[in-house]
C-alpha cells in the first residue's frame, strides 16, 4: 500500500499512565454515584484501625481518588502531558514501580505527620513526573541545569505556599513526590547507562 494510501489508526502508546488515567476517571464516577462514599471508604488516605485491612490498600489507593472533576482534571492533564514521555524512555513495568513507590511514600507519610487530614488525588505522582522529566537526559558524572532549576523553584514554591498560603493542599506530598521522582530517575537512568555499556 502507498504511503498515501496508508491508513491512522490510534496506538495505545503508554499502558501505565493510560491505565492509570482510566482508574482514576472510573474511580472519580464512582465517587459521584456514591456521593464521595467511595473515595472515604477506599480512595483516601487517613489515620484509621490497624485492623481494618482497607486501612493498608488506602496507603496505595489515595492516589485514584479526586475531590472534584476540576481536582481529577488538572492533575490528569499533567500525568497525560509527561506520562507517556516517560514510560517510553523507562518502560512500562518502571513507570508503574515509580507510582507504586509515590502512592505508598506520600501515603504513609500522611498517616504519620497529619493523621488527621484526609489525603487523596495524584498530584504526588504529578510531582514526581515533573521532576522525573526534568532528569531524562541527565548523563554520568553531570546533574542536568534544567534538574536544579526545577527542584529549585519547585520546593521553594511548596515551602513558601506551606508556610503562608492555608489552602487545604499538602506541600508535603508534592515535595515527597519530587524527592521520589529524581531518586528513581537516577537511579533508572544508571542502569539504563549500565545496560547500554554491556
Amino acid at each position: 500500500m502507498s504511503a498515501s494510501g496508508r491508513r491512522f489508526r490510534i496506538s495505545f502508546n503508554a499502558p501505565a499512565v493510560l491505565g492509570f488515567v482510566g482508574i482514576c476517571v472510573a474511580v472519580q464516577v464512582l465517587s459521584v454515584l456514591t456521593g464521595g462514599a467511595s473515595n472515604r471508604a477506599l480512595f483516601s488516605v487517613y489515620r484509621s484501625s490497624f485492623a481494618d485491612p482497607l486501612a493498608y490498600l488506602r496507603c496505595i489507593f489515595h492516589v485514584f481518588g479526586h475531590g472534584d472533576w476540576s481536582h481529577l482534571m488538572s492533575n490528569m492533564m499533567y500525568v497525560l502531558i509527561l506520562g507517556p514521555m516517560l514510560e517510553e524512555k523507562y518502560g512500562t513495568s518502571n513507570m508503574i514501580f515509580v507510582m507504586l513507590v509515590t502512592a505508598l511514600v506520600t501515603g504513609v507519610l500522611n498517616l504519620i505527620l497529619f493523621p488527621g487530614t484526609r489525603l487523596l488525588g495524584a498530584s504526588g505522582i504529578v510531582f514526581a513526573m515533573i521532576l522525573l522529566s526534568s532528569i531524562t537526559t541527565e548523563k554520568e558524572g553531570a546533574i542536568p541545569l534544567s534538574f536544579i532549576l526545577v527542584a529549585a523553584l519547585y520546593i521553594g514554591q511548596q515551602i513558601y505556599e506551606g508556610i503562608f498560603l492555608q489552602d487545604n493542599v499538602s506541600q508535603l506530598t508534592h515535595i515527597a513526590g519530587g524527592v521520589v521522582g529524581s531518586v528513581l530517575g537516577f537511579m533508572m537512568n544508571r542502569m539504563q547507562r549500565n545496560a547500554n555499556q554491556r
